[in-house]
């Protein structure tokens, strides 16, 4: 089984297509669409998903690297404050390619929305929602 991005038709897709919307991994990409900046920290991700376990949503942040669909980009060192984070995911333009060619982005402004009502967030997270963001091109 191939869970890389390369070719976005046939077998390989229809795997990483099946990959891509198992429930956690799935939840953990609309939630990197949702985010003001799509570009949430690890923390934020757990925050959104308080029923998965801490090191299952790495487990999966992890294994959509792997698959070309996020990647993770870092605030240089000079621009890094303590007491907020410094690496933040992001899909690759790939990864929107191919959520895109299969219609997975269409709820994309809907999600944002849905993120923006969210009014439990802890000041943590909060902090966390305004930390300095790498400039992404």
């Amino acid at each position: 089984m191939s869970t890389r991005l390369g070719t976005t038709e046939g077998p390989n897709a229809r795997e990483l297509l099946h990959f891509v919307t198992q429930e956690t991994r799935f939840a953990l990409l609309m939630n990197v669409l949702q985010h003001p900046e799509q570009l949430p920290s690890m923390y934020e991700l757990e925050q959104l998903n308080p029923s998965v376990s801490e090191a299952t949503v790495y487990k999966h942040v992890q294994k959509l690297i792997e698959a070309g669909m996020l990647e993770g980009v870092e605030l240089s060192e000079d621009e890094r404050q303590q007491g907020y984070p410094w690496k933040f995911y992001r899909l690759t333009a790939e990864g929107r390619q191919f959520l895109d060619e299969h219609n997975l982005l269409a709820a994309e402004e809907t999600l944002q929305h849905l993120y923006e009502t969210i009014s439990d967030k802890s000041a943590k997270m909060q902090r966390y929602e305004s930390a300095p963001r790498p400039s992404v091109e």
